[in-house]
């Protein structure tokens, strides 16, 4: 007697196969294990796989756990784009409001039916938004990039933003430092948990242009060296931004686009919207497509 589960390979925040982030979507995972589905994801070996189960009535529509090849994860934003993404394809859903359950707890995500396809939006809530490190993490993260206090762009902070899954916020100001930065992922990850941060979002800012950001996001506390595209760090950066007056805080929310993915020749996109409450950051969402690269069905032993 075999167990069959549908598998899909989506890539988010872009609409060009092998392009942006990979996921796993797994999407009715009844039946599995928490070791396989730690399995499963090790198997795909993408920075994220999501493994939907059927939601509660009256409280949430649907579940989605998330599995990194080494362990579970509360929150990924590039995952569920994906999930939502595949989820309304395959139940043929119109435009709608899913209320997902997840580690970091309910969010709303909106399904977009645009020209025949769907865009995803992601709400995270309210981020929270930690104190500059102290001088003697700051020497140690610069070392372990391979930057010095030079290359920072002045008037940003080095401190944590997170919904969920916290992210240091660190600021070059030169693109092509950015693009050819070897980090010492060794000595990330033990940073990592000695300032509290699964991940160092890198990126370089652009007033006036289109985009505003452009990213680079390290994780090997969670066993990835480098994602392609990180929702879940890129939307409570938008709040980083807001807080510590790097953009015009105007009116009732701000938008704007981030790029990552392209020193990794996987370039990605996402538009991050921030509601404003007195020009202070509020309820963050995050707006991305997604493709299907392939689809296959796994059969495991009963």
């Amino acid at each position: 007697m075999k167990r069959s589960y549908a598998v899909y390979q989506v890539d988010a925040f872009t609409k060009e196969k092998l392009s942006g982030n990979p996921a796993g979507v797994v999407l009715d995972a009844r039946g599995l294990t928490d070791e396989e589905m730690r399995r499963i994801a090790r198997e795909l070996n993408n920075s994220e796989t999501a493994f939907l189960f059927p939601g509660k009535p009256g409280e949430y529509d649907v579940q989605v756990r998330f599995f990194t090849p080494a362990k579970e994860v509360p929150v990924c934003g590039h995952a569920t784009i994906a999930s939502h993404y595949v989820r309304a394809r395959e139940l043929g859903l119109d435009s709608a409001r899913v209320v997902q359950k997840c580690g970091a707890g309910i969010f709303a995500v909106d399904v977009c039916k645009e020209n025949g396809d769907c865009r995803v939006v992601m709400s995270q809530g309210r981020a929270v938004l930690g104190e500059p490190l102290s001088r003697e993490h700051q020497d140690r993260v610069l070392a372990a990039l391979g930057v010095t206090h030079d290359d920072l762009r002045p008037g940003c902070p080095m401190a944590s933003a997170s919904v969920g899954s916290p992210k240091l916020m660190v600021v070059l100001r030169s693109l092509d430092k950015l693009h050819s930065l070897t980090p010492d992922l060794e000595a990330l990850k033990e940073l990592s948990g000695e300032i509290g941060c699964n991940g160092y979002l890198v990126f370089t800012l652009h007033p006036g242009e289109e985009p505003l950001v452009h990213a680079r996001m390290f994780g090997p506390a969670n066993g990835v060296a480098e994602d392609p595209v990180t929702g879940i760090a890129n939307g409570p950066m938008g709040a980083y931004l807001v807080r510590n007056g790097l953009i015009p805080a105007e009116g009732d929310e701000v938008r704007f686009t981030a790029v990552q993915g392209e020193a990794m020749g996987r370039p990605g996109s996402m538009e991050v919207r921030v509601a404003l409450e007195n020009g202070q950051p509020g309820e963050i969402q995050i707006v991305g497509d997604a493709v299907v690269a392939f689809q296959t069905t796994l059969e495991l032993d009963a």
